[in-house]
């Protein structure tokens, strides 16, 4: 079996704008590299809370981008960053922000930081659903049937070819304003609600997508991680099922199953090759049950939270990848481990509890399965996390009391009081919650 040798000379650099506290895939990048001994440091936009603060193998956090930063502020960031570290160091987007930004300031960047040969603008051009679609038409990608109306009438036609419920999509979620209700991803049940979702499109800065729904279903979903090396090779990897998610239907991936199907994996390699893509990916795919083939929801032009399930025989993820790639280390080939599992403890706890149950000997059981948060070598994260994660749930059983709670005003007040709410309110109640409920069943992950 081959034995990993990274360049332990070249730091890494992990960029997260977006805020998320229960992010396991930045925890999962620390881990990987900071265990082959590389010096990790991560640019989030997290509290002082957060549980990868706690990692054992994070060297340095640095404060990241402002909410809102333009690119020139993201910019900024990272060669301030670079000017501390003080080496040329490989570079990783941990979100769709992140990814975009260093796909647009990757020639300003270059002489500070590693990163893939990818073309400017073409993370954004997969990132982007309307876009997207465009792309997979091109090449023969199997997606749900999507339609990008023009008018309130295109609106009403495409509700009517396509049939309800319809997924409704913003194709630029990223630009969506913080503290609305817009959300990414609409379950939309009458053409009445789609045609008021058009209506808001200059408020959420990009196009609206309605799309052909696919139930959700056991064995219907999906993901496709790699690395395409600078030759244009994908390299580590693989296909996995989501056997289940968070929340339920639609979402990130709680439980996971690496599961090879050289057909996904082929499709996936015909894309990426077809636009030239260089970097980590991670690929949505959803069974129509009507036809049996995988469709194509979601292009993510960095590593997917869950990207630990593949780390394979020799413990190459797409993360050591890329930093093998950069420094110019060997790639070994893959050593599939078919069966191996993800669990993210706090989405699927029943789950992870059976498997700290069961679990054998260290050296057997990291090749079967692999937690989000609980490592031997690495406890705190997941003691911040829980403590973290408590207090979260809490807060929100108690602001669902709190809606529960009928206004005790006159009359008049209390029918006030549920319209605001019904309208939208920052209370997350009435039409907001719906809208919530309604994107956890949506069919994008």
């Amino acid at each position: 079996m081959a034995v990993l040798t990274l360049d332990t000379r070249i730091p890494a650099v992990l960029l997260r704008i977006d805020r998320n506290p229960f992010h396991h895939g930045t925890l999962g990048a620390v881990r990987s590299l900071g265990r082959a001994g590389v010096e990790v440091h991560v640019a989030a936009a997290d509290s002082a809370e957060s549980p990868v603060r706690r990692s054992r193998y994070l060297h340095q956090t640095h404060p990241p981008p402002p909410p809102g930063a333009s690119l020139q502020e993201i910019a900024a960031v990272l060669r301030r960053i670079s000017h501390r570290v003080a080496r040329p160091s490989v570079l990783i987007p941990m979100d769709d922000a992140g990814a975009l930004a260093i796909g647009w300031l990757q020639k300003e960047l270059a002489d500070a930081y590693l990163l893939p040969d990818q073309a400017t603008g073409l993370a954004e051009r997969v990132a982007d659903k309307a876009t997207l679609a465009q792309v997979c038409a091109s090449v023969d990608i199997p997606q749900p049937v999507t339609l990008l109306p023009e008018s309130l009438a295109q609106v009403s036609a495409a509700v009517r070819r396509l049939g309800l419920p319809v997924v409704a999509k913003w194709s630029r979620p990223w630009l969506l304003p913080a503290g609305t209700d817009l959300r990414s991803t609409v379950l939309v049940r009458s053409a009445g609600q789609a045609q008021e979702l058009y209506r808001r499109s200059e408020e959420a800065g990009s196009r609206l997508l309605l799309q052909a729904f696919l139930p959700d279903g056991p064995g219907r979903d999906w993901f496709v991680h790699g690395y395409v090396d600078r030759a244009g090779a994908v390299r580590g990897g693989g296909s996995g099922r989501k056997h289940r998610s968070w929340p339920r239907g639609a979402g990130l991936t709680a439980v996971g199953e690496w599961t090879p199907d050289p057909g996904l994996r082929a499709c996936a390699e015909r894309l990426v090759g077809t636009l030239g893509y260089r970097g980590i990916f991670d690929l949505d795919f959803r069974v129509d049950s009507a036809t049996g083939e995988h469709c194509l929801l979601d292009f993510n032009p960095r590593p997917g939270a869950q990207f630990r399930l593949f780390a394979d025989g020799a413990d190459l993820d797409v993360v050591r990848a890329q930093h093998l790639d950069m420094t110019h280390r060997p790639l070994p080939a893959a050593a599939v481990l078919s069966g191996r599992s993800f669990v993210v403890e706090n989405y699927s706890p029943l789950t992870a509890l059976r498997v700290l149950m069961t679990a054998g000997p260290a050296s057997t059981a990291a090749h079967r399965r692999e937690l989000a948060w609980h490592a031997q070598d690495d406890m705190a994260p997941a003691l911040a996390m829980w403590v973290l994660w408590c207090r979260h749930v809490t807060r929100r059983l108690f602001g669902r009391l709190r809606r529960a709670v009928r206004p005790t005003g006159p009359p008049g007040e209390e029918v006030r009081v549920r319209m605001v709410r019904q309208a939208g309110a920052p209370d997350g109640s009435g039409r907001a919650d719906d809208a919530r409920i309604d994107d956890e069943r949506a069919s994008s992950c």
